[in-house]
């Protein structure tokens, strides 16, 4: 089974859903954050291992100990994936901690800060021309 194949992509969702699931629902951990979300399930072509990325809204102690509670609970979470989730081998997790949502807001961030200035030095500048403006007169039915 190649690794971008229909029934690997398929498998992957699948593993993703049962592992949100089991996260959020099962797991009573206190070092586990509420608002922790798994942002996408790599499952290898021979169903040995996954790389889970877990994203964690919250401070950076919080998501190094939410990671740190999944990695200690991940023969739990690997036996309640197994008997859900109907595969020929159950693969070991690998749990990692994802960046790309906060780098997405503070790039978000970045770009709302610049566009602010631009509209700052648009509105100091007058260069659009009284012909741009909207005139009534034009288009009035006769």
């Amino acid at each position: 089974m190649r690794k971008n194949s229909i029934k690997n992509i398929r498998i992957n969702g699948e593993v993703q859903k049962e592992l949100s699931r089991i996260i959020r629902e099962d797991l009573k951990d206190p070092r586990i954050h509420p608002m922790t979300s798994v942002m996408e399930v790599e499952v290898a072509p021979d169903l040995k291992t996954c790389k889970a990325y877990i994203s964690v809204l919250g401070s950076d102690e919080e998501a190094k100990a939410t990671v740190q509670g999944l990695k200690q609970a991940e023969g739990y979470i690997r036996r309640e994936l197994a008997r859900t989730v109907n595969l020929r081998n159950t693969p070991q997790i690998r749990f990692m901690l994802d960046q790309s949502t906060e780098y997405g807001v503070a790039m978000s961030r970045l770009i709302d800060e610049i566009a602010a200035k631009e509209g700052r030095m648009v509105e100091t500048d007058d260069e659009y021309d009284e012909q741009d403006e909207f005139d009534e007169d034009e288009f009035e039915e006769e």
